[in-house]
């Protein structure tokens, strides 16, 4: 079993930045990869950003230039640094891991963000 805890979700500008954060139970070197969804109302979960254990990282078109994710070691955290805001990005973002040989998927409860003037 793996326990996903996200935060840093919030209410934020049009143009501003966000960092959330997904803190996993154990070592983040169990996992084969990384990642971060988001589901607006209405809407399919959608993939916005992953890593692989090797370093290699994913993005949706939509969040290109505009999103980093990366990942503490020392911390057993991914992160999603968001930059440049929109309100098309307003959702309720999730973490979800992969674990190594199994390949066994966990969730996260996650964690709202809305962009709203």
């Amino acid at each position: 079993q793996v326990q996903l805890v996200e935060s840093g979700g919030g209410l934020v500008q049009p143009g501003g930045s966000l960092t959330l954060s997904c803190a996993a139970s154990r070592s983040i070197f169990s996992f084969a990869a990384m990642g971060w969804y988001r589901q607006a109302p209405g809407k399919k979960r959608e993939l916005v950003a992953r890593m692989i254990s090797g370093g290699t990282t994913t993005y949706a078109d939509s969040v290109k230039g505009r999103f980093t994710i990366s990942r503490d070691n020392a911390k057993n955290t991914v992160n999603l640094h968001m930059n440049s805001l929109k309100p098309e990005d307003t959702a309720v973002y999730y973490c979800n891991v992969v674990v190594v040989l199994t390949h066994e998927n966990y969730w996260g409860q996650g964690t709202q963000v809305t962009v709203s003037s």
